[in-house]
């Protein structure tokens, strides 16, 4: 169970030494090999980030996210619910998890994450923000193709980085997300409106996008994780199996982005104005080094 609410932000070191240091026997950063599989393709997955006692943990506090009291809700930037009353049937997403939940907070320093997206970003790292993601079993909702960075335009340069961690075994039958290699290179496309059609997308891509369009899945474990760029095109299709797809998302910048808006970057997080760096609590340097 989580702990009375605390407005976790307030700390930018780990709370838990055990929790970070219990994966120790994990390797810390990516190959060579992997980092140029990223440069190719804009992502690289099968990464083990995480050990048994740190899913067991992250899935406890999931419970109480999922439904959380009055004044933890609060601190979360977004908060998406379908409101069953079933825990087996709930449909959730949220931002903001490590600012409530003690293992989602120190799960922002884990060296075999912070070291990886060290390298791939090329310097120090902030958290720009965390996701959660819950596909319960049976469940027709689909995430359409789309790139991340035109969700995070109020930022500039694009130095991005997502970090996709799986609480499950992530099959194709419960719906794992599926990425097309190469389209990192690809020009920002606009923005798709959540639609349900996977589709949607289709109508911004040119025939050459079109001819090389072919996904592939990101079959994790459980602790695995995949890493991809911010115009990396994703997505993922329905939950058909009879168990969740649970997951924890880290969102990092490169130290030094800065904001690109006057309106708050993060809903509650007071504004960075226009053109000054993205630091201060709600933005943590993560660096290892």
């Amino acid at each position: 169970m989580l702990e009375p609410v605390k407005e976790l932000s307030n700390f930018g070191h780990p709370l838990d030494k055990h929790f970070v240091t219990t994966a120790n026997g994990l390797k810390a950063g990516l190959s060579d090999k992997q980092i140029a599989s990223f440069e190719q393709d804009g992502l690289v997955f099968g990464i083990r980030v995480i050990d048994r006692y740190q899913i067991k943990r992250l899935r406890e506090d999931l419970v109480g996210l999922m439904d959380p009291s009055e004044s933890a809700r609060e601190l979360f930037y977004e908060f998406h619910h379908n409101e069953s009353t079933d825990p087996e049937t709930v449909l959730f997403h949220a931002l903001g998890a490590w600012r409530v939940s003690p293992a989602y907070h120190d799960l922002l320093f884990l060296p075999p994450i912070v070291t990886a997206a060290e390298q791939l970003l090329g310097g120090p790292v902030r958290l720009w923000h965390d996701q959660i993601f819950v596909k319960p079993p049976r469940d027709g909702a689909v995430v359409e193709w789309h790139q991340d960075f035109s969700y995070w335009t109020r930022t500039k340069p694009m130095a991005h980085l997502t970090c996709w961690i799986g609480l499950d075994d992530s099959t194709e039958e419960n719906g794992c997300v599926r990425y097309v290699p190469g389209s990192h290179r690809w020009d920002l496309l606009p923005r798709v409106h959540l639609s349900g059609k996977m589709s949607a997308v289709f109508e911004f891509l040119t025939d050459e996008q079109r001819a090389v369009f072919d996904p592939v899945p990101a079959l994790l474990s459980a602790g695995e994780a995949s890493f991809h760029h911010p115009l990396t095109l994703h997505g993922s299709y329905e939950n058909n199996s009879n168990v969740p797809r649970r997951a924890a998302v880290l969102n990092f910048i490169r130290d030094g982005v800065v904001s690109n808006s006057d309106e708050p970057l993060l809903a509650g997080v007071p504004p960075i104005p226009k053109g000054h760096k993205i630091e201060g609590r709600f933005f943590p340097l993560l660096s290892c080094n």
